[in-house]
């Protein structure tokens, strides 16, 4: 279970961009978060990927409750969930090739041994040619860095994937594509997915249920 109890959260103190939220994401299940831009959903994300502390408010996997965030929380929680941002660029380092962007999190946690074969492996599931591996990203077009982006996110096989506006950067075609990618790794672990947008007929397709912004938060 991925639970979110109470979180209130922001950047500056005293002025919270959620404020009381709470989401229960069960195992196996897809969630999809609908809200406007600027409401909060980016960050609300980001806390239960354990990349931002709330100011209150409680954070549990499987049966954990989170003690620590970014580098403090306990490996086996941190590395229990994979995340996808909406902007690329911003959240590739630009000097690194993208055979060393996708096979970061293995090196972080002392499986360097496994990069190659897991890079090739995840390089051909998410539809990225083995000539573009040793590109940077400025030398990669936005879906093509994306798609580094989530074979990233997969690496560590997570048990929970958060996607943060995932395709808003991209087109059709590669929307469907990164979609069924998501889909076939949910299929073969049982993964649950939280899936944050503001476009109603992509969640509605892509997700087992949906929540309103509204519904599960309220006015910061």
């Amino acid at each position: 279970m991925l639970e979110l109890r109470d979180i209130t959260a922001g950047y500056e103190r005293g002025r919270p961009v959620v404020e009381g939220a709470r989401l229960t994401l069960r195992p196996g299940e897809s969630l999809g978060l609908l809200g406007p831009s600027g409401c909060g959903k980016s960050t609300l994300a980001r806390v239960a990927a354990l990349l931002h502390r709330p100011d209150r408010g409680t954070v549990g996997i499987d049966g954990h409750t989170a003690t620590g965030f970014r580098h403090r929380a306990p490996r086996s929680l941190r590395t229990a969930v994979g995340v996808v941002f909406q902007q690329p660029r911003l959240a590739a380092d630009p000097r690194m090739r993208l055979r060393d962007l996708v096979a970061e999190p293995l090196r972080a946690t002392g499986r360097r041994a496994e990069a190659a074969d897991a890079v090739a492996g995840l390089a051909e599931r998410v539809g990225l040619g083995t000539d573009l591996l040793d590109r940077r990203p400025h030398e990669v077009s936005d879906g093509q860095l994306q798609r580094a982006c989530l074979a990233r996110a997969l690496v560590l096989r997570p048990r929970w994937l958060v996607c943060d506006e995932m395709t808003a950067m991209l087109d059709a075609s590669t929307t469907a594509a990164l979609v069924a990618v998501v889909e076939e790794y949910r299929a073969d672990t049982g993964a649950g997915l939280l899936a944050v947008g503001h476009d109603p007929v992509l969640l509605q397709r892509w997700c087992d249920r949906t929540a309103h912004w509204k519904e599960i938060a309220g006015p910061p």
